[in-house]
C-alpha cells in the first residue's frame, strides 16, 4: 500500500493523523513501510559495548543496558468509516548501573556510541549520588552470562506485513455484522506491536529477541429508541503474543460454549466476524433480560473472564514488591505477606493451582528473557490451594532467601526503568474429562458469566467486586435465560476457597491485558491468564442496578 492510499483510507491528512489514547502507545509517526526495518545486531553490540565500557570506567559495579525499538500500528473504525490509523516508532537506549552499591538509571534517544556512553557516565553519577540515602547495598542474585543469543515470538505471519487496507477492511466488514444484526453503534480496534529489544550486561550476555503481539477487539451497542435504554457487548477476544495468523480463524480453535448461550471460545485464533454477529444479538437481548435476584449463587465463570478475577486477586498479590510494601501504586500492596505465608493459611480449594510462566506459547507475556537478561521459565504460585512462592526479581531474591531470579523484570519502553512486573499467572485446568455442560449439570441454582466488565478491589488485594459482559441464569443443571445487572462479591480467600472444580485442558483459553498498570511514573506491561471455565460455590451475587434510598 503506497503512501497516498494509505492517506486516504484513513480519511485525514498527514498531519492529522492522531495517536492512541492508550498508555504505552507513544513515538513517532512513520510510514507503515518502515514498521519493517530491523537493526542489525551487530551494530547493536557495537553500541551496547560503548555503554558498558564507559559504565566501568565510571565506577560502575554491573551495568546493563537495553536498546529498544518499538513500533505499534492502530487502526480504529466506527460504523462504515474507518477514524484513524496510526504507525509509530520509539527508538532508544536505557542503561542502569549499579555504583557504589547503589541503583542508578539513564536513557537516551541519541543511539550513537558516543550518546550511549554519555548515558551510562550519567547514570553512574546518578547511582553515586542516590548512594548517600542508601541503607542497604543492592544485592543481586547471581547470574551467568548467555553470549551471543536471540529468540522470537514463534509468528506465522508478520501482522505488519499484512497490507493496512486489508485490516480495515476486515474491522469495516465485523462492523458491518453487527449492524446486521441488531446493532445499533459499532466501534473495532487493531492493536499491533513488535518490540525489538536488545539486552546486554556485564554478566557477558549480549541478547536480541524479536516480541510481536495482537488484539483485536470491537464494541456493539443496541438501543431500545423508545426508552432510551441501551446495552453493550465488547468483544470477546484476547490479546495474544502472536502474529495475524491469530486473525484466520479455524475451526478447530473454537469451543463452544454452554448450550443456549451460542457462545464461542477462541483459543489460537479468532473469528471477528462471529463474534460480531453474535455480540449484535446479545447486546439487543440484553435490552429485555431478566436483572438478577440478589442472593447466593454457584458461578461459572468463562476463562475470558476469570483471567481478570486471577489477575487481581492472585496476580498482583504475588508480586514481592508489593508483598514487601515497595509498591503502593494501583490498589495497593498485599494481604499475602511473608508473615500470612508462613503460617500455611489456605489460599484456595485444593483444586486451585496456579503456575506463572513465562515461556507459554502465544501468550501475552513469553519472552526468552526479560530485561535483566534472565532466562524465563514457569514455576508454581499456589499449589493444592496453599502459596508457595512469589514473584521476584533479581535484587528480590536474597529477600525470601532465595538464590535466583524468576525472569519477570520488565519495562515498557527504553527510556523507563525495569521494574519487576507480572508474569503470565494461570490456573491449571482439571486433570479428568469435563465440558462446561457436564460442570452446569451439576449446578442447582447459579450464574454462568463471560467476558470482563468492571471491577473494583481493596488495598491489599483482599475484598472486591467484578462484573462480567454476558450473564446467563443456571437453573437445575440447564441455562434458564439470559440475566443483566449482576456482580459478584467475595474476599481472596473466600473466593478461592469455594473453587470446586475446574474444565479440562480442551477448554483452557487465554485471557489477556495489553495495558497492565503499576508503578510511578506509570508503567504498562501485557499479561496472559490461563484457564478453563470454572465452578465456585455460593458466591454472593449483588443487583447493580438496585437503587440507594
Amino acid at each position: 500500500m503506497n503512501r497516498r492510499d494509505f492517506v486516504g483510507l484513513s480519511g485525514l491528512a498527514t498531519g492529522a493523523l492522531l495517536l492512541p489514547s492508550f498508555p504505552g502507545f507513544g513515538g513517532t509517526l512513520v510510514d507503515p513501510a518502515q514498521l519493517l526495518e530491523q537493526v542489525d545486531p551487530a551494530v547493536k553490540k557495537r553500541l551496547a559495548d560503548a555503554a558498558l565500557n564507559a559504565a566501568k570506567s565510571a565506577g560502575a559495579t554491573y551495568a546493563d543496558v537495553r536498546i529498544g525499538r518499538y513500533l505499534n500500528q492502530s487502526i480504529f473504525t466506527r460504523e462504515k468509516q474507518v477514524q484513524n490509523i496510526a504507525n509509530t516508532e520509539s527508538y532508544g537506549a536505557g542503561v542502569r548501573v549499579i555504583a557504589n552499591g547503589t541503583w542508578g538509571f539513564s536513557a537516551t534517544n541519541v543511539v550513537t556510541e558516543e550518546g550511549l556512553a554519555k548515558a551510562a557516565k550519567l547514570a553512574v553519577e546518578i547511582a553515586k549520588a542516590n548512594a548517600k540515602v542508601q541503607k542497604q547495598p543492592v544485592q543481586l542474585a547471581p547470574q551467568r552470562g548467555y553470549g551471543e543469543v536471540s529468540w522470537k515470538t514463534p509468528i506465522q505471519q508478520n501482522a505488519f506485513e499484512v497490507p493496512v487496507k486489508e485490516k480495515a477492511e476486515l474491522l469495516l466488514a465485523a462492523n458491518a455484522k453487527a449492524l446486521e444484526n441488531g446493532a445499533s453503534f459499532v466501534n473495532s480496534s487493531l492493536f499491533q506491536i513488535n518490540e525489538q529489544k536488545y539486552f546486554a550486561s556485564t554478566d557477558g550476555s549480549y541478547i536480541d529477541q524479536d516480541i510481536h503481539r495482537i488484539w483485536p477487539t470491537f464494541s456493539a451497542t443496541a438501543i431500545d429508541r423508545a426508552s432510551g435504554k441501551f446495552r453493550t457487548r465488547d468483544a470477546l477476544s484476547s490479546p495474544m503474543g502472536m502474529g495475524y495468523e491469530y486473525m484466520v480463524p479455524k475451526a478447530v480453535d473454537k469451543i463452544a460454549g454452554p448450550s443456549g448461550t451460542g457462545l464461542i471460545g477462541y483459543k489460537n485464533s479468532y473469528d471477528i466476524l462471529e463474534d460480531a454477529t453474535l455480540a449484535a444479538q446479545q447486546a439487543k437481548a440484553k435490552l429485555t433480560a431478566k436483572s438478577v435476584t440478589a442472593g447466593k449463587y454457584d458461578l461459572v465463570l468463562d476463562p475470558n473472564h476469570l483471567g481478570l478475577t486471577i489477575h487481581e486477586s492472585i496476580g498482583h498479590a504475588t508480586e514481592l514488591d508489593r508483598v514487601l510494601g515497595y509498591e503502593a501504586n494501583y490498589a495497593g500492596t498485599s494481604f499475602a505477606t511473608l508473615e500470612w505465608k508462613a503460617k500455611n493459611l489456605p489460599y484456595g480449594s485444593k483444586v486451585v493451582n496456579i503456575v506463572a510462566d513465562k515461556t507459554q506459547v502465544g501468550s501475552l507475556g513469553a519472552v526468552g528473557y526479560d530485561d535483566e537478561g534472565v532466562k524465563t521459565g514457569q514455576w508454581d504460585i499456589i499449589k493444592e490451594g496453599k502459596l508457595v512462592d512469589y514473584q521476584k526479581i533479581r535484587d528480590q531474591a536474597a529477600i525470601v532467601g532465595q538464590d535466583h531470579s524468576d525472569g519477570c523484570c520488565y519495562a515498557q519502553s527504553w527510556q523507563d526503568v525495569q521494574f519487576q512486573r507480572m508474569a503470565n499467572i494461570s490456573l491449571k485446568p482439571g486433570t479428568q474429562k469435563m465440558s462446561v455442560d457436564d460442570m452446569i449439570k451439576g449446578v442447582d441454582k447459579g450464574v454462568y458469566i463471560a467476558g470482563r466488565g468492571s471491577f473494583s478491589i481493596d488495598q491489599q488485594r483482599y475484598n472486591f467486586q467484578f462484573g462480567g459482559t454476558v450473564f446467563y441464569a443456571i437453573e437445575k443443571g440447564k441455562i434458564a435465560g439470559m440475566l443483566e445487572d449482576v456482580a459478584y462479591q467475595a474476599n481472596t480467600q473466600e473466593f478461592w476457597n469455594s473453587c470446586a472444580a475446574t474444565c479440562d485442558q480442551s477448554d483452557y483459553r487465554l485471557f489477556g491485558s495489553f495495558f497492565d498498570g503499576k508503578g510511578q511514573p506509570s508503567q504498562v506491561s501485557a499479561v496472559s491468564h490461563g484457564s478453563a471455565t470454572t465452578r465456585f460455590n455460593a458466591v454472593n451475587v449483588i443487583n447493580t442496578a438496585r437503587k440507594i434510598g
